[in-house]
């Protein structure tokens, strides 16, 4: 095999690795450059009735940026083309062909960070904001108001879910529909059927959004301590790893060189 296909693949294969990892190199810059600069929310509004409109329409921390699929098939197809010019032939067509869709599976796999951070903050701010809306309903305000008036206290990605919600009941819209677009926040299922349930029979919604907090705050709980487990039992290899060429050389070296001397 020749230099000039191994080079040729080096040169596919960096291509694909900066086309991969530009997001995340670009973004310490735009920081440093964003320094001294007046940042504004692009969840927050000062009118209640338009509270959270960015963050709805996936501006701002867009929950799976629009590059992002353009940006795999580009990564996929580059490291395909870097297979197919290592290999060389008709061979390497094929395995250069079926390497770009396995990398283009596999990528579409992975979380983008934005996805992850706008989840994990959501996840976060959903207990908090079940007990400002109980807190306004106890108050005497109207739903829709309460919605929007905590969208606009509250902030950040869940802020523009709820501004949807708050912003369609008060246009007349059904509770069904309106809450249907918390529906996909992580931990809203349950926040979408106390309302749902209370839009229909009556009941207290209040009370209902207070024991959902409590109970939204039980299981992240219960997550962190079984996280941490976790991380403790996985610890374990890497620590035993460590200290395995010093137990060898402290304790299994000396036996031996003890034994082969008397043998020898």
């Amino acid at each position: 095999m020749t230099g000039q296909p191994m080079i040729a693949a080096a040169l596919l294969t960096t291509a694909a690795l900066l086309v991969a990892v530009r997001p995340a190199v670009a973004r310490p810059a735009r920081r440093l450059g964003g320094l001294g600069t007046p940042r504004r929310d692009p969840d927050r509004s000062t009118d209640p009735l338009t509270a959270g409109t960015a963050a709805a329409s996936g501006a701002g921390v867009p929950g799976r940026p629009g590059w992002w699929p353009d940006r795999v098939r580009l990564v996929a197809g580059l490291a395909g083309l870097a297979v197919a010019v290592l290999l060389g032939g008709v061979p390497g067509c094929l395995v250069g062909a079926l390497s770009g869709l396995a990398a283009d599976r596999l990528l579409r796999r992975i979380e983008p960070p934005a996805a992850r951070e706008r989840r994990l903050r959501e996840a976060a701010d959903l207990p908090l904001a079940a007990d400002l809306l109980a807190a306004a309903l106890r108050a005497g305000a109207p739903v829709d108001r309460a919605v929007l008036a905590v969208a606009d206290t509250l902030g950040g990605p869940l802020a523009g879910r709820l501004g949807r919600v708050g912003r369609t009941l008060l246009l007349g819209g059904e509770p069904e529909e309106a809450w249907a677009h918390l529906g996909s926040a992580p931990g809203a299922d349950r926040v979408v059927a106390a309302a749902q349930r209370s839009s229909r029979s009556g009941a207290a919604l209040a009370g209902a959004l207070t024991r959902v907090a409590d109970d939204l705050r039980a299981d992240r709980a219960t997550a962190a301590e079984a996280a941490a487990r976790r991380a403790g039992v996985l610890i374990v290899l890497p620590l035993g790893l460590c200290f395995l060429p010093a137990f060898i050389l402290a304790g299994l070296v000396p036996v031996i060189v003890a034994v082969l001397g008397d043998v020898l």
